[in-house]
Formats: structure tokens, sequence, C-alpha cells
């Protein structure tokens, strides 16, 4: 049985706000991808909308998962995502048919 584990994120910005959520994850991205059990962690642009992104997680087990989301830079860039994302992120667990 594969343990992985594959999220999709979808981001929406406030108008005028899209490059601080480039910004904020280009500060992430290396600490994110150093971690032990994240296999792909890469943001996308949603063609025709400037204020919406896709997020794409793979991670090892739930385990690593988990212990992402522990991490004291996760949970200041949650707390600072607020001022510039229009709502809440929409997260989906992909699991393989």
């Amino acid at each position: 049985m594969n343990d992985e584990i594959t999220l999709m994120i979808f981001i929406e910005v406030k108008q005028g706000r899209r490059q601080e959520q480039i910004n904020a994850y280009n500060k992430l991205l290396p600490l994110v991808l150093a971690e032990a059990g994240c296999l792909q962690y890469e943001l996308k642009a949603v063609h025709g909308n400037s204020n919406e992104f896709v997020l794409i997680e793979r991670w090892a087990s739930k385990a690593a998962l988990h212990l992402h989301d522990k991490f004291e830079y996760m949970i200041e860039a949650d707390k600072n995502n607020a001022s510039f994302r229009s709502k809440p992120a929409r997260v989906l667990e992909l699991m393989d048919i």
C-alpha cells in the first residue's frame, strides 16, 4: 500500500495582492522541500485569473504532513496569509484510483 499523500490547495488572493502570495511561497519553498517526507511543493497560477493559485503538495506519509504543519515557519505563514488572501484556502486530499 502506498502511504503517499497528495494535496491540491486552492488559493485566492485579494485584488492587487498576487505578488505577496508568490513571495510567501518563494520564502517557504526551500524550507518545505528540505523537510523529511516532502516529495513535491509547487505553486501554479490559474490561467485567466491573476488572483487564483493552486498549490500541489505530495508527502511520503501522513506523519510527514502532520509534522510539516507544526514547523514554526508554517505556523507564521498561516497567520500572515490572512493579510493577502481573500478567503481561507480550500484543501483537497487526493487518493489514487
